[in-house]
């Protein structure tokens, strides 16, 4: 009963979002497109959200450079941490109304990008706090103008209605969900993402990668989404493995850029799903990075939904050319799901996470159950135990086969 509720819940939310107010950013051209777009808005004054290591190696001095020939007021919070807070966003907040702000611009990853959403999330509704926020449509009314300029190809934040926030006292992660917060602007400069480390543009890239296969391989997905979803997947079996070894190809940091916006575009319509759910669970209690959870519970999450996602896994497979028509879709699901593990041990990345503790699991079971369901339109409905031997494979023990 408890899955055909969960169903029941995805289809309705599936045909009741049609009405609701989606939008895609608009590509601003440069620095000068955003400064005039400021100005035909009458934004005089701005609050940037970014991270100390954006200041650091002066990754925001372009930007900072264009505002002040355009004479617009402009106001840096770089506290942002990786996994952003609660206490990043009332602390950017407090600055954004002490200096009258009336636009935000996000510079650097998909926390930066997260911070600044919920940031105007709190504009729009002053009266609630984020934990109040959380969830679906709690946002509603209008934000300010808001600026996406990502610095990594991987979250896709920069085209998608979430801001995944941390629990600054509980370390529990989840989402604010709202169309209201899909950013208004972006702006890609692949020149941004050259000075990435190696490992950073690994697990971003393969972030990315997880938000196209899971929109791909729910049950919400769209004709809309499976494109750009395919579009994502291959863009990045092409090109992530180059940008790792040579990061400072800017024709391949463009492609990677333009992946995960696709990945984006598509999940923030067909949602993301049990990779995702314990991957906020493991990152919010530990603090390991997003995208580098996400890459080592890819093939196991995959792996354990069996017969379920065969087809599009294979679908996937043979769009990517790793598979053809005369293949089995389990043996076609195999294949894709070995190419991923393939991908992570060539840039690095480790097949285990060892720092998830024994004790936690229950807990750590339990909230990314409490994400999951009833929303994400996964394959297969996982249960609490489903769960739990998935984190203590994740953590130990061999991986089992499709």
């Amino acid at each position: 009963m408890y899955k055909l509720f969960c169903r029941a819940f995805q289809r309705s939310f599936w045909i009741g979002q049609r009405a609701l107010p989606w939008r895609h950013p608009e590509r601003l051209n440069g620095y000068s497109g955003l400064t005039r777009m400021l100005g035909t808005k009458g934004c005089a004054s701005v609050l940037v959200v970014t991270d100390k290591g954006i200041v650091g190696h002066g990754l925001h001095k372009k930007l900072i450079a264009a505002l002040e020939k355009a004479d617009i007021s402009y106001f840096v919070y770089d506290g942002t941490v990786q996994n952003p807070t609660i206490d990043n966003i009332e602390e950017a907040l407090h600055l954004y109304k002490v200096m009258q702000c009336t636009a935000i611009i996000a510079i650097g990853g998909g926390s930066c990008i997260d911070c600044a959403k919920g940031v105007a999330a709190r504009v729009a509704r002053p009266n609630k706090t984020i934990s109040q926020l959380r969830g679906l449509l709690k946002v509603l009314l209008p934000i300010p103008t808001l600026i996406a300029i990502p610095t990594t190809a991987g979250s896709g934040s920069e085209a998608t209605v979430a801001a995944v926030i941390v629990d600054s006292e509980t370390r529990e992660k989840y989402g604010v969900n709202d169309p209201a917060l899909i950013p208004h602007y972006v702006l890609f400069k692949p020149e941004l993402t050259t000075g990435l480390p190696p490992s950073l543009t690994a697990t971003t890239g393969m972030d990315a990668l997880c938000h196209a296969v899971e929109a791909y391989i729910g049950k919400s997905n769209t004709a809309e989404t499976r494109r750009d979803a395919i579009r994502a997947v291959k863009l990045i079996f092409e090109n992530v493995y180059d940008a790792y070894q040579n990061g400072g190809d800017l024709k391949v940091r463009a492609k990677m850029q333009q992946a995960a916006y696709c990945a984006g575009v598509a999940f923030t319509r067909a949602y993301v799903g049990n990779i995702h759910a314990l991957s906020h669970a493991i990152s919010g209690k530990y603090g390991t990075p997003h995208g580098l959870a996400n890459a080592v519970l890819m093939p196991y999450v995959l792996r354990s939904y069996g017969k379920a996602a065969h087809k599009p896994l294979w679908e996937l497979a043979c769009a990517v050319g790793i598979a053809d028509g005369y293949a089995t879709k389990q043996r076609g699901a195999a294949l894709f799901i070995d190419a991923v593990c393939e991908l992570n041990k060539k840039m690095g990345i480790p097949d285990k996470l060892h720092s998830i503790q024994v004790d936690d699991i229950p807990m750590l079971a339990k909230r990314a159950l409490k994400e999951a369901n009833p929303i994400y339109p996964v394959p297969e409905i996982f249960d609490e135990g489903n769960m739990s031997v998935l984190l203590l494979n994740v953590r130990s023990r061999s991986e089992g086969k499709v």
